[in-house]
Parts: C-alpha cells; sequence; structure tokens
C-alpha cells in the first residue's frame, strides 16, 4: 500500500528535537541533520522551524544544501514556521509594517525550498476588536505578498487570541484570501477551552495541522489528548495534507516521543484506510 491510498500522510515538525538543536540535550544536532535524522525514522516530510537558520533565509548557499539534502533523500519540505519576525498585529503602523516585510524572505525561501506554506503568529495588543482589526490588517498584507509568489501564508493557533477558535476564524473571515488558513494545533490551547471544538472552527481553513503529543500510556495512546477523536474531527473537514509530529513531552526522549506519535498517526491512519 502506498501513503497515496491513506487518507494523510505525516510529517515531522523541527521543534520535535528543539533540546537537541539548542544544544541542551544528548546528542546535539545541528539544523542541516535535522533532514537526515527525520529520514532515519522512516519520515517522508518535514517542517523547518526559522529560529534554527535565522540568519540563513537568505543565504544561497545554505539553502541549496539543505534542498539537496532533501532531494537526494526524496524528503518534502512542507513549510517553515516563523517565529520572532515581529507582529504581524502590532498597534504601530511602522512596526507592524516592518513585521510584514521581515516574512518577505521567508517566503522566498520556503518557496526555494519547495514548501507550500510559512506559518506565521497573529500576535496584537488591545481589546478582542482591536487585535482582530489589527492583526488582520498584518496578515493580509503578508498573503497578498505570498501570492505573488503562489505561497500559503497559515496561522497556527500559538497563544494570546490566536489560541481562541472564535476569535482565529474571524480574522480569516476578515482576510478572506484563499492562500491564508489556519494550521491547527491539537495542544496549544489554554484551560478552559475544548481544543476538540476550537480545532473543529478551524479545520475549514486548514492549509496544514500539527499533531501535538506529550506522553503516552502502555497502549501506545496519547494521554492528554484523544488521537482519534481529534483525528476524526480532521478528517470529517475532509482535510487530505499532511499531520506534522509535534512532541514536546518530558518522560520520553524527543526520539521516543516521536517514534510514538508516528506509531499511533500510522495506527488511526490504518484504521481510517479504505480496503
Amino acid at each position: 500500500m502506498t501513503d497515496k491510498q491513506y487518507p494523510f500522510e505525516i510529517s515531522l515538525a523541527e521543534w520535535s528535537w528543539h533540546k537537541r538543536l539548542f544544544g541542551e540535550a544528548e546528542p546535539k544536532m545541528d539544523h542541516l541533520d535535522f533532514i537526515t535524522e527525520a529520514h532515519a525514522l522512516g519520515i517522508k516530510a518535514v517542517e523547518y522551524v526559522n529560529i534554527f537558520f535565522m540568519d540563513k533565509a537568505e543565504d544561497a548557499t545554505y539553502l541549496a544544501e539543505m534542498k539537496k539534502r532533501a532531494d537526494d533523500l526524496g524528503i518534502k519540505s512542507v513549510l517553515i514556521m516563523c517565529d520572532d519576525e515581529g507582529h504581524l498585529g502590532d498597534p504601530d503602523a511602522k512596526q507592524r509594517a516592518r513585521a510584514v516585510e521581515n516574512h518577505h524572505k521567508w517566503i522566498h525561501a520556503a518557496k526555494y525550498l519547495g514548501c507550500h506554506s510559512i506559518r506565521v503568529n497573529a500576535y496584537s495588543e488591545g481589546s478582542y476588536d482591536e487585535q482582530l482589526k489589527l492583526a488582520a490588517d498584518g496578515l493580509r498584507g503578508i498573503s497578498e505578498y505570498a501570492a505573488g509568489h503562489k505561497m500559503n501564508v497559515i496561522v497556527e493557533n500559538h497563544g494570546g487570541l490566536s489560541s481562541d477558535g472564535n476569535w482565529l476564524t474571524s480574522l480569516m473571515k476578515a482576510v478572506d484570501l484563499p492562500n491564508c488558513g489556519t494550521l491547527p494545533d491539537f495542544g496549544n490551547f489554554p484551560p478552559e477551552t475544548d481544543p476538540y471544538e476550537a480545532v473543529e472552527m478551524m479545520m475549514p481553513y486548514a492549509k496544514s495541522v500539527s499533531a501535538k503529543s506529550f506522553d503516552f500510556d502502555g497502549d501506545g495512546n496519547e494521554t492528554k489528548i484523544d488521537y482519534r477523536r481529534m483525528m476524526k474531527i480532521v478528517l470529517d473537514a475532509g482535510y487530505e495534507g499532511y499531520i506534522g509530529i509535534e512532541y514536546e513531552g518530558e518522560r520520553l526522549s524527543e526520539t521516543e516521543g516521536i517514534v510514538a506519535t508516528k506509531k499511533l498517526l500510522e495506527k488511526i491512519r490504518v484504521e481510517h484506510t479504505k480496503s
């Protein structure tokens, strides 16, 4: 059975190895080796995090090496998660415009690497409605620029009002551009939020999905998130793209957590595969 017969494909978010990449866990990892190590685990698609090659977005030689390593191993580059480039909903118009411009280089890099999207944050300040208006302005600006490069701009529930399903859905409606969407993350919600309800709200706009995981029981099931319930929501929405593993647990090592998440997603994938 080929991957194309499955209802979704599995990718790996680079953040899953953030301790090794930051040099906080052994064996340490260099960003360029992320692709090789993902391939060693049988993973065929990757999601980069910009902070691990922050000064290389416009380094043609470095990007060429990234692309060569991926191409040589048959690895698909899915997206770049972009942080620390300013707030797209900054109340100061000049700072907001600078944040939009700061993301241009990542659109170029993502396009070169063969990604379909960059993931951005919709951080802002002020009242609920003020943040909606400001974030929509910045997000529209970067999405319009990305459209010229045939790239998507997607927003993750990643803190602040972006972790409010109603607000993020309203943001998508306010921007109203076909290349602007969401990246629902299974775990980035405050305690008072129903994560299943929130993900369901975001799925109509989803262009990628992040399978956050923390720990697993003896049967291989995630202990904090009902993966079968969450994946039913994802698949019922008609989603057929990549599901990105993003392990953030403490008990298992990063590699063990990645493998456990992969096994669970593979098991669910088979359960949803039509014979």
